[in-house]
């Protein structure tokens, strides 16, 4: 059965690719050609019924950017859902605000970069960095 990148997503993921937020365009900045370790990433990946901001397949890594829209109790609870979601897949889910995007870019750059390593095949399995699913 086919969970990436279902074709009745691709409109919506279009459009996302279309309209990304400055956070998310600094950090694709940052990502896209491999630039991070070698690793390829994409962005606004559907992963089953969701689609997450970014993916790196190699090393099983979602990448959620969160704005202000976030902060209700209704998306942090779709947050949850979706992070459910993946982690049931044996996808790790790493989470950052907007905010740290901008202000803090080579910090959360060195999360992102912990986390792919822990997750590599050849890299040694360390201990979850942070609380599951939350790289803050």
């Amino acid at each position: 059965m086919r969970i990436h990148n279902v074709p009745p997503l691709k409109p919506r993921r279009q459009e996302l690719r279309s309209t990304l937020t400055p956070a998310e365009i600094r950090l694709w900045q940052a990502l896209k050609h491999r630039q991070m370790d070698d690793l390829k990433f994409r962005r606004q990946h559907g992963i089953g019924p969701f689609i997450v901001d970014f993916y790196c397949p190699e090393v099983r890594l979602a990448i959620e950017l969160d704005g202000s829209a976030h902060d209700t109790e209704a998306a942090q609870q779709q947050d949850a859902a979706r992070t459910a979601y993946l982690m049931s897949l044996g996808l790790r889910v790493v989470r950052f605000e907007n905010r740290e995007v901008m202000e803090n870019l080579e910090g959360v750059l060195s999360e992102i970069r912990r986390w792919a390593k822990s997750n590599h095949p050849g890299a040694a399995r360390h201990p979850s960095l942070s609380k599951e699913g939350n790289g803050r």
